[in-house]
């Protein structure tokens, strides 16, 4: 872990949840719905990279559920979500792999339920399950994956660390 002041975490924090809220709205139409595929939630690989990314990611799921009109259950029950896959994404930053997986499985058990009994959405709930699923796979393993690559690589630029294998 490293060492930062709180001053510069909170400030990185902050900085996540808005770049969050902006590609979230900007994207509205494919950001929000039963079949989605939010592109933000590829910054879901961030708490591989700093922990900051944690608070960062569930502060902007909160403000683009509330920017984008969901209802109440939304609001906590998405955020919740976003908030799981970020701490599991930390827990597995040491395999690189695995840190999108908990936010797609957080995300495909809990978002179908909501739009099934929040918003009543009538298509069956395996399909729901579903399509969240494969537009989660798409924004944090495969966008996420990519993000990751590029990270790693100037990971001592953005996130003021040192690259791997030097002290």
């Amino acid at each position: 872990m490293n060492t930062k002041k709180p001053a510069y975490w909170i400030a990185e924090g902050a900085m996540i949840a808005a770049i969050y809220v902006v590609i979230t709205v900007a994207l509205a139409p494919i950001s929000y719905g039963e079949i989605q595929v939010r592109v933000s939630e590829a910054l879901c690989v961030l708490p591989a990279f700093t922990p900051a990314a944690i608070p960062g990611l569930f502060v902007g799921c909160l403000i683009a559920n509330i920017l984008g009109g969901a209802v109440i259950w939304d609001i906590i029950f998405g955020s919740f979500a976003t908030l799981i896959g970020a701490v599991g994404a930390y827990l597995l930053r040491k395999r690189p792999w695995l840190v999108p997986i908990p936010t797609i499985v957080s995300n495909a058990i809990i978002i179908p339920f909501v739009l099934k009994y929040a918003y009543g959405v009538e298509l069956p709930l395996p399909l729901l399950i579903l399509s969240i699923f494969v537009g989660e796979f798409l924004s944090c393993y495969v966008l996420g994956m990519i993000l990751t690559v590029i990270f790693k690589k100037y990971q001592h630029v953005l996130f003021h660390t040192e690259p791997d294998g030097q002290k």
